[in-house]
């Protein structure tokens, strides 16, 4: 387990766009440098953003219209070229693979964190 970092202000908190999205489209991303994959979510309002995934362990069609957590404000980053404009949040289980962080039921989409 990794050590808890510096603590943070609810200020901090406060200024992330962390929200629920639905997973809409998944492209495969050959020039990535680590396997991912060009992952676009619905953000709330019909409006969809991309995000750069290293999701892969995850068939494109399961993650088709699951829920996910992402942030939406940290930025666009170019990544190979490709602009990613989120981030999906996940966490890594005991064999090293990447679980995509959703809600335990239904919640709308666009829905904040808080």
């Amino acid at each position: 387990m990794s050590p808890l970092k510096p603590q943070a202000t609810y200020d901090d908190f406060a200024h992330l766009d962390i929200r629920i999205g639905k997973v809409v489209e998944v492209q495969p991303f050959p020039r990535a440098r680590n396997p991912s994959y060009k992952v676009g979510v619905d953000v709330g309002a019909g409006r969809i953003m991309w995000s750069s995934a290293q999701i892969t362990n995850y068939e494109p069609a399961a993650l088709v219209g699951s829920l996910v957590v992402c942030i939406c404000n940290l930025g666009p980053k170019n990544i190979a070229g490709f602009t990613s404009e989120l981030l999906i949040l996940g966490a890594r289980d005991a064999g090293g693979q990447v679980i995509v962080l959703g809600p335990r039921s239904e919640v709308a989409v666009g829905e904040p964190i808080f």
